[in-house]
């Protein structure tokens, strides 16, 4: 790979993780304060004010291990947890009818955790992914 082309890769990682670790981490701690927009918007969908707290640790703790070095088997979870929680985010908006940015927003969110995903460095990998991306699998 040439160096222009690791670099803009490694430009895209960083962003891509900067703005899930952000909106997740921020997302998981506003949760966890049961903040009243959260918790009115809990109420909405149809789930129990205490999945706030659920939601609120896991996030908390999966934006920390996406952003932590080395533990490449962590985020794998990690990466596999946030897509759950933004997937299933959007089918309930989408089930409850609500305004499209509200289904847009965690969808593209989605996007940038599969982005992220995609583009991490091979040291943030778990070795058995590193030959198949290398094309030796």
């Amino acid at each position: 790979m040439s160096e222009t082309k690791s670099r803009a890769r490694t430009i895209g990682y960083w962003v891509t993780t900067a703005l899930v670790a952000f909106a997740i981490g921020s997302g998981g701690a506003a949760q966890l304060a049961h903040l009243p927009a959260n918790v009115e918007g809990t109420l909405h969908l149809g789930y129990p004010v205490y999945l706030l707290t659920i939601l609120g640790v896991w996030k908390v703790l999966g934006t920390l291990a996406v952003l932590a070095p080395g533990v490449p088997r962590l985020k794998e979870w990690a990466y596999a947890g946030i897509f759950f929680d933004l997937t299933g985010a959007v089918a309930s908006h989408a089930a409850c009818g609500d305004a499209v940015w509200h289904i847009l927003a965690p969808a593209i969110l989605a996007v940038l955790a599969l982005a992220s995903w995609a583009l991490r460095p091979q040291t943030r990998m778990l070795d058995s992914l590193v030959g198949v991306r290398g094309g030796q699998a």
